[in-house]
């Protein structure tokens, strides 16, 4: 809303914008990073919470008000706030000193960050042929510019190791890319991402793709995740309190390597090909994800006996999310699965491809008709709900019209590619793991990671 209102004010369109009462501090925020000063008139409350009347009632007796005199009247100007230049020195003193510091500048996550120093700073450069003052992009929705610098400073505060920085840039690039939306990092679902990461680099600097995966205690996995949340706070601007306005939040994710021993063992593309890269290539995938659940103990000896359980568990996972299949979003959900090893053998061993299961979930994973539609009409509120007639315009797969029966089972998903398959963790255990995909608002996005010149030499001499 106060994206349009900026194009409608400097078309010289005088503009108020509407926002919830639990948005205000959110708006203000949004406001500082376009640089400028839009009115706004604020709706009390929340309008899912309120009947129709009490509505109608707030609206008159306060927000009408409010649109009158933004509309009317000369906002008086805001004070702009000064921040430090990249290069400058912010605080000399001890560890603790510097930390509390960064707490107090709201620079840190509440952690031990470790002092950005030049000379640790330095260090990290060394592992990247991009120039220090290179800008990667402009990020939203403080604006900054997200510089080669600023990668190398917020990953030396997060613990990461010097020689993680090719993989730290191609992240940043992958935040900067606007199919996955880094705007939405603060909405209230409170998605997180997940990293996935591919090719020979999971070896050569000893990520965790085993036992355990996703759960902390590898400083490689560990300290780009974190790097991950530190970035978004400090260069794009997410503050709770502020602009981040997650309900219930998920902490920050490690990050996931996927085991490519086994997919080259039962010849299964990686995510990275799902991205369009090529075997062997170093890449990182994102996409955000509002929570998960676990699989467990998913028995059997053959294909058919194993993926009824998760096709079952998928259903179970996704909820309101449908409204990115259809509506809002159309086409942007994209659940991911992550098989163990042992999982995926046995499948495979079976004759079934990774493009099997995603085919055998698009056809079992379904959902009656009239269940769909309720979703979207009566807990989701949204306009669109109505498979048939939305079908028939059009708007949506046909898939979803294939008769007029309410209890017609449909697809959670308008494709089977739309499905995302991971092979990682245990060797022996017969687990699996469903993540609920945040759609449009974290759309999955793949980069490669460019390793510098002379890379192997530049390791030996660590």
């Amino acid at each position: 809303m106060l994206r349009a209102s900026a194009i409608c004010e400097s078309s010289g369109v005088p503009s108020a914008s509407l926002v919830s009462e639990g948005f205000a501090s959110q708006a203000l925020a949004v406001n500082r990073g376009l640089g400028l000063n839009l009115p706004i008139a604020i709706v009390p409350g929340h309008p899912g919470a309120q009947s129709a009347e009490e509505l109608k009632n707030n609206i008159l007796e306060s927000t009408v008000n409010e649109v009158i005199h933004n509309l009317t009247k000369t906002l008086a100007a805001t004070e702009e706030e000064n921040e430090p230049e990249e290069r400058d020195i912010v605080f000399r003193g001890g560890f603790a000193a510097v930390n509390q510091y960064f707490l107090d500048q709201e620079w840190s996550d509440g952690l031990p960050i470790v002092p950005p120093t030049k000379e640790g700073i330095d260090e990290f450069l060394r592992f990247t042929d991009r120039k220090s003052e290179e800008v990667i992009g402009q990020i939203l929705p403080d604006n900054r510019l997200a510089s080669v610098w600023s990668v190398a400073v917020n990953g030396l505060m997060a613990g990461c190791r010097p020689e993680y920085m090719p993989i730290l840039i191609a992240l940043v690039e992958a935040m900067l890319d606007p199919a996955y939306g880094v705007e939405h990092s603060g909405n209230t679902p409170g998605g997180e991402t997940l990293i996935i990461l591919n090719g020979p680099i999971i070896k050569t600097l000893g990520f965790n793709y085993t036992q355990g995966v996703i759960r902390d205690g590898f400083q490689a996995n560990t300290s780009i995740g974190r790097f991950w949340r530190l970035y978004l706070r400090n260069v794009a601007g997410f503050i709770l309190h502020k602009n981040d306005k997650a309900t219930f939040g998920n902490t920050w994710r490690v990050v996931l390597a996927e085991n490519e021993d086994v997919l080259n063992q039962i010849n299964w593309p990686p995510t990275s090909a799902e991205m369009g890269f090529s075997r062997g290539e170093n890449t990182v995938t994102i996409a955000r994800y509002t929570g998960g659940n676990l699989i467990c103990s998913v028995s059997g000896s053959t294909p058919e006996e194993l993926l009824p359980y998760l096709a079952d568990a998928v259903v179970r996972q996704i909820s309101w999310q449908l409204m990115f299949t259809v509506g809002m979003g159309n086409g942007t959900l994209r659940p991911l699965i992550l098989l163990s090893p042992i999982l995926a053998q046995t499948i495979a061993r079976g004759g079934w491809s990774k493009q099997d299961v995603k085919q055998y979930l698009f056809e079992h994973a379904r959902v009656p008709a009239w269940q769909f539609e309720r979703q979207l009409r009566d807990w989701n509120q949204k306009p669109i709900w109505n498979l048939t007639k939305e079908a028939q315009e059009g708007s949506i797969s046909t898939i979803y019209s294939v008769s007029e029966d309410p209890n017609r089972l449909v697809p959670l998903v308008g494709d089977a590619d739309n499905y995302m398959i991971a092979v990682c963790g245990d060797e022996m255990r017969t687990n699996a793991y469903v993540f609920a995909h945040n759609g449009v608002l974290g759309y999955s996005v793949g980069k490669k990671i460019q390793l510098p010149d002379s890379w192997l030499a530049k390791l030996k001499q660590k």
